[in-house]
């Protein structure tokens, strides 16, 4: 498998570059497009926790560029300074898009409680995972359990990636629906904003795909080791 994964690999990596270039971009022109309510990004979150009646989770700004997220332990929303204090269709986006995570944790969502589950057991073995899995390759005939490890803890991260997918597809759905029903934006700012999500969402599918990739590539190297 191997020339067929580094085929595989390099089509992944091709299609991760065309994604995030075409995110950029996005992001870049629906930022020019400056909401005609005037509301700032911070502003649309705590109305869409409010309309949602969540009243015990705060928004609050956090610097850096795409650090926004919604973090269930503390019940922030954290909007990057660009999305906090803008007022265009992207912010919009953004800020509606983490509060959609908020909504998921007030109401249980599946999904969300299986990926917080698996957030502690993900960060432990991200931290080992890669060592564990070139030891068990130098070591593959003399010592291939160690390798089965590494895959093992590798599928843990794998089935985090996908169980991510439909996370953030909820996400913009719940995001994109409150935003249309409570007439938050034009329509010309609501297609903005749901294309904006879009290619946000295509960013996971790609990490997705190529965790998969890997985790085979893994189980290839293991398997023909056992046949020989």
């Amino acid at each position: 498998m191997g020339g067929g994964y580094l085929i595989l690999a390099g089509a992944i990596m091709l299609f991760s570059w065309m994604v995030s270039s075409k995110l950029k971009s996005k992001f870049e022109l629906y930022s020019k497009l400056q909401l005609r309510n005037g509301m700032s990004g911070a502003e649309i979150a705590e109305k869409m926790l409010a309309d949602n009646g969540i009243r015990d989770v705060r928004v609050i700004s956090t610097p850096g560029q795409l650090t926004d997220h919604y973090n269930p332990s503390d019940k922030t929303v954290n909007l990057s300074e660009a999305v906090y204090n803008h007022r265009n269709a992207a912010a919009a986006a953004v800020a509606a898009h983490e509060c959609g995570h908020a909504v998921q944790h007030a109401i249980g969502y599946e999904w969300l409680t299986m990926r917080s589950k698996l957030v502690p057991i993900v960060n432990i073995a991200s931290s080992y995972m890669q060592w564990i899995l070139l030891a068990g390759i130098l070591m593959i005939r003399t010592f291939p359990q160690l390798l089965l490890v590494g895959i093992i803890i590798f599928a843990v991260t794998t089935l985090f990636s996908i169980i991510t997918l439909p996370v953030e597809y909820d996400a913009s759905n719940r995001a994109l629906a409150w935003l249309e029903n409570k007439h938050m934006l034009t329509q010309e700012e609501q297609a903005g904003a749901k294309d904006a999500l879009k290619w946000a969402a295509r960013t996971y599918v790609v990490a997705a795909l190529g965790s998969i990739a890997t985790l085979l590539y893994y189980i290839s190297i293991y398997s023909g080791s056992r046949r020989n």
